[in-house]
């Protein structure tokens, strides 16, 4: 049996592998077959302030029609309706921290201080390990400038960190005009883990109903490209524990992600794809692997590969690409490599 064990955010882990934030993770019986799999921890799907301020506003629009109407199409036995807010998702949390033994890890999307503030203390008095705060910006006014998008940020990441008492780690997106510096400055305030990178709903139009739409996109395993880049980059060069995202599909994702320095991963579009019991078959082809390369711990192999202990000191580069441009065609054929 090898050792799988690592430790991201502070807290051990079993293994590496993290549920990441889906509706995967807002069911109760999924939980507990993702546990029953192997998982190393979860992360419950996010509480959206922006969900929240949609049904506080269904609510009392709902409220307005109700009142509009005569007492006798109302009727007396109509119960006065009570908005929950946070509280239904804060409950749910609570269950779901109690019926595994795994990690549970919050998740946090919001977009004022005050709430990001609020929400955070209100989850870490749930109970969990740990907490996941989703930080990314859509551009919406012309003016602003990314220097003060991210000095934003910094601040509202050292409040959150002095207030609560379980460790935070910090999703990021990945399009920072320098991820690197974003990461280390944030590196700074003292966060436990950081998150590369988060995936999006992207904007898209049905041009027969002529309407704007939402797909759901599923990532796939040559997108996790970009987050080996730069684990690959951050690995050593910051105090953070590392976790890769986006298109991880297989025990050679994984295995891929531990040797660029990533502590942990986080899976979500191969449990949508392949069903919980996905995550054995990544955990027993882990295994196969390290006893081939007679490797006996992830800590034995961690980070070998990062760009400080590479033997390729360009192979997390630009300068890379222009190197694959100069080889002969024939090279670039035998070797199989992508353009």
């Amino acid at each position: 049996m090898k050792d799988l064990s690592t430790k991201y955010m502070g807290i051990k882990l079993k293994n590496p592998i993290i549920a990441g934030a889906s509706g995967l993770t807002a069911n109760l019986a999924k939980i507990q077959e993702m546990e029953a799999a192997g998982v190393g921890a979860i992360v419950i799907k996010s509480l959206f302030e922006e969900q929240i301020q949609l049904e506080r506003y269904r609510n009392e629009l709902e409220g307005e029609i109700t009142s509009a109407r005569s007492a006798e199409m109302i009727g007396p036995a109509l119960p006065d309706q009570d908005y929950a807010g946070p509280k239904e998702h804060l409950y749910w949390l609570k269950r779901a921290k109690e019926l595994v033994k795994i990690p549970v890890i919050g998740s946090l999307n919001a977009v004022h201080r005050e709430t990001w503030l609020d929400y955070a203390l209100k989850l870490a008095d749930t109970g969990i390990d740990g907490l996941e705060l989703n930080f990314y910006s859509v551009p919406k006014d012309f003016s602003k400038t990314g220097t003060s998008i991210e000095d934003e940020q910094i601040e509202l990441l050292k409040e959150i960190s002095s207030r609560i008492n379980i460790p935070v780690a910090v999703k990021l997106s990945s399009l920072y005009t320098n991820p690197l510096q974003v990461v280390q400055r944030m590196s700074k305030t003292g966060i436990a883990g950081v998150v590369l990178f988060n995936r999006f709903f992207e904007p898209d139009i049905d041009i027969q109903k002529m309407e704007n739409i939402f797909p759901l996109n599923l990532s796939k395993p040559q997108d996790n490209r970009h987050a080996l880049r730069y684990t690959g980059l951050l690995s050593q060069q910051i105090q953070t524990e590392i976790c890769s995202s986006g298109g991880i599909f297989s025990a050679a994702d994984v295995i891929k992600m531990i040797l660029a320095g990533a502590n942990a991963v986080q899976i979500v579009s191969a449990l949508y794809e392949h069903g919980t019991k996905h995550i054995a078959t990544i955990l027993s082809g882990i295994e196969a692997w390290m006893s081939q390369k007679g490797y006996n711990s992830l800590a034995d192999f961690q980070g070998s590969m990062n760009k400080l202990n590479s033997k390729d000191h360009w192979a997390y580069s630009r300068a890379q690409y222009v190197r694959i441009l100069m080889e002969s065609p024939e090279h670039l054929r035998r070797n199989k490599t992508d353009i």
